[in-house]
């Protein structure tokens, strides 16, 4: 992000946008009519994902001349509401610290972030949020809000209900598969497993 980004912050009309999604590969044209449906419900969620990324992608750097990851850290220290160490900025950004740190070292040369030693850890460093970090993340918070609320313009409240309620009760369920994998790994440990690999999220 530019030194001058907070001076070409300001939220410029959104006016007659192209629309971008168009250019969002749709996942279901992979796989056929036949198949089943929770692997279509699967695919339709992540091309729902990536459209909305997409859209916000574009109007943060329309808009802010800004990038998502960057966006996310911003999001990660305001809603802890304190200073994070590396490791529990990453957890938040669900990522592994060592693409966090790069992401971190830029928005600390723009002037974002800052760096502080922890007063009780000398091996762990606190990340926090400047002044002009949090002006910009002032500006672009509503912004970001507005863009989610256009995103999903297309459900009315009742429609929009429904579905915060089936994706709540689908993250239960994938919470509690989760304990019985985890359960079920410990009691196997001795077969011989593949070893699992950690799912990283791009920042980018």
């Amino acid at each position: 992000m530019p030194r001058g980004e907070l001076g070409a912050a300001r939220i410029r009309p959104a006016g007659n946008r192209p629309n971008r999604n168009r250019n969002v590969p749709d996942r279901e044209l992979a796989i056929g009519e036949g198949t089943r449906l929770k692997l279509r419900v699967w695919l339709r969620l992540l091309t729902c994902v990536d459209m909305i990324e997409s859209l916000v992608r574009a109007e943060l750097h329309a808009q802010f001349a800004t990038t998502l990851p960057r966006f996310d850290v911003l999001a990660a220290l305001d809603a802890a509401r304190t200073d994070l160490t590396m490791g529990a900025l990453s957890a938040r950004l669900m990522v592994t610290s060592g693409n966090v740190t790069g992401l971190v070292n830029a928005m600390e040369q723009d002037g974002l972030v800052v760096r502080r030693r922890h007063p009780t850890d000398r091996r762990s460093t606190l990340i926090g949020m400047t002044d002009s970090g949090r002006a910009l993340f002032t500006q672009m918070a509503p912004a970001h809000a507005q863009w989610i609320e256009r995103a999903l313009g297309g459900l009315d409240r009742k429609h929009a209900a429904l579905l915060w309620e089936m994706l709540g009760d689908l993250k239960t369920a994938l919470r509690d598969a989760g304990t019985d994998t985890a359960s079920h790994s410990t009691t196997t440990a001795h077969r011989s497993m593949p070893p699992s690999v950690e799912r990283r999220r791009r920042l980018g």
